[in-house]
């Protein structure tokens, strides 16, 4: 299944980004780190496989937003 999300960046008048992208994907990196670590754990009721295709594509969406902010900054 390969579904494309859009997110498009918040920016102002300006073009200025409202939103620090680095914040965004440390989170979603960080999010996908500490479910891994859950399973790791041992932690009832996580399906292995799901965590890990779950964290892939958390850390996917991490670089396109990386990416998309990256060709944003070089605009200027």
């Amino acid at each position: 299944m390969n579904r494309e999300v859009t997110l498009p960046l918040i920016v102002d008048d300006r073009g200025t980004l409202q939103v620090a992208a680095a914040d965004v994907s440390k989170l979603l990196r960080t999010v996908g780190g500490r479910w891994l670590r859950l399973v790791e754990a041992g932690e009832d009721g996580l399906d292995e496989d799901t965590v890990a295709a779950l964290t892939i594509e958390l850390a996917k969406l991490a670089d396109r937003i990386d990416v998309a902010c990256i060709a944003h900054s070089s605009l200027r």
